[in-house]
């Protein structure tokens, strides 16, 4: 459970979500723009709209996994090559982590001295730090909530469109999408940069930015090409 509290407070999972929420109001709504620029009708704004969500709420969902997999992958095997080097060259690791302290800026007697007691308290952790920068090993469970939480913060933002296009009809169904994917971003983008320590106006500009952008686009390539 202390696990859990830590990872829903951490400020990077926060932006994870954030964006995660935008990219599912985005993507979905730019499909449902293109395909409205298209000609399509009802049953089959539906159905590009719900094959979207699926999709996108798996490929968010995967690829957050995947990364945060690959990162403790990574922590597992620098773990491993640290054990194996304390057990055979003790002294050469403690060279290292003096050099590493006095690039930092302390005086060679200090690294000398800080060092010291950092490995009598934790050779291992203090390896870690020094030579990889690696505070704490990323744990399954975290691996495991990094995809699960990305994939319905996404499915949360494409939600706004999917509903709209199940119960607007289709002749003012484009409007009110465009309008309220600008709404829906924009409470995304300020929330996001609150909880994840980001400047609001910037992180909005960009959000609204990328938005737009992509959204009148895919109605332009549905007006043009079909």
């Amino acid at each position: 459970m202390s696990e859990l509290r830590q990872y829903l407070q951490d400020r990077k999972s926060r932006r994870t979500w954030s964006l995660a929420a935008r990219d599912g109001i985005i993507a979905t709504a730019g499909i449902l723009l293109g395909f409205t620029g298209a000609g399509a009708g009802d049953r089959t704004l539906m159905l590009a709209a719900t094959a979207a969500t699926v999709a996108g709420v798996l490929a968010a969902g995967g690829a957050e996994w995947s990364e945060a997999a690959s990162e403790r992958e990574a922590q597992l095997n620098a773990l491993e090559v640290e054990i194996a080097e304390l057990q055979k060259q003790k002294s050469v690791q403690e060279a290292e982590i003096v050099e590493y302290y006095r690039k930092k800026g302390l005086s060679q007697d200090l690294a000398v001295r800080v060092a010291s007691e950092l490995i009598v308290r934790s050779p291992l952790k203090t390896a870690m730090e020094s030579e990889h920068g690696i505070l704490k090993l990323t744990s399954q469970a975290e691996v495991v909530l990094t995809g699960v939480s990305a994939a319905i913060a996404y499915f949360l933002g494409a939600a706004i469109p999917l509903v709209m296009t199940f119960f607007l009809p289709v002749d003012i169904e484009a409007e009110v999408i465009f309008v309220a994917a600008l709404v829906s971003l924009t409470f995304i983008s300020f929330i996001g940069a609150r909880v994840g320590d980001m400047d609001v106006s910037r992180n909005v500009i960009r959000t609204l930015v990328v938005g737009v952008g992509t959204i009148a686009i895919s109605y332009a390539v549905g007006e043009i090409a079909f």
